[in-house]
């Protein structure tokens, strides 16, 4: 399991994103500890606008896959890879494909762009010749997160194949450790996403908006 307090000193979070004052040092996306947000007023699921509950929604169900397929690297790392295990595997990479990748990629074509922009109108970015917002941390997430699963998906296939068997545990063992790694970037990602980068949309965005950004979902 990735270590919080290692994943904290080297998020990239805690070096932008800061507030145009000259009292922050804080960023809004900055955390003080990864799963630790910054004083800021919550948002009630029940306060959000359809098109945010559907997005914690669809994070609900990403979750209890991540679930089971921690569940399955932990039993393949102490009983080896067997056919459930394989099983287990093959669903986790088709929900990611068919439901992760696909909601990031919504998020990417609706949300994200009026938020970034409304995140540097308000001040909420980085002191960078860049003007860097939270947005760009989260679509840097969803292309990590596309870079590892492939990395991860790929070494199990390699170690199925491989014939000598000290070999295939050299990468079956890589295997599990990437997978791990998968799993806490998504959980963390997710975090931010629920109880930041939302709140901050809930805050700066119109009902309109997110109306618009309902229909355009409908025609991707």
């Amino acid at each position: 399991m990735t270590d919080l307090k290692t994943t904290n000193e080297v998020d990239p979070l805690r070096r932008m994103v800061e507030w145009q004052s000259e009292q922050a040092e804080l960023s809004p996306m900055d955390p003080p500890d990864a799963y630790s947000p910054p004083s800021m007023d919550a948002v009630a699921y029940e306060d959000m606008h359809p098109f945010l509950q559907q997005l914690v929604d669809e994070h609900k169900a990403a979750i209890k896959e991540l679930d089971a397929f921690e569940q399955a690297l932990l039993r393949i790392q102490n009983t080896g890879l067997d056919r459930a295990a394989d099983g287990q595997l093959r669903d986790f990479f088709h929900f990611f494909d068919n439901n992760i990748v696909k909601h990031n990629q919504r998020e990417e074509a609706t949300l994200f762009p009026l938020l970034h922009q409304r995140l540097i109108e308000n001040g909420e970015h980085g002191k960078g010749p860049d003007a860097l917002t939270a947005v760009n941390i989260l679509e840097d997430d969803h292309t990590k997160a596309l870079q590892l699963a492939a990395v991860v998906f790929n070494f199990f296939g390699l170690a199925m194949r491989l014939p000598d068997a000290n070999s295939r545990l050299v990468v079956l063992d890589a295997a599990i450790e990437q997978g791990k790694t998968l799993v806490e970037l998504l959980k963390l990602h997710i975090f931010r996403e629920d109880h930041i980068a939302f709140a901050q949309a809930h805050r700066l965005l119109t009902r309109a908006e997110f109306e618009g950004m309902e229909i355009r979902v409908l025609s991707l």
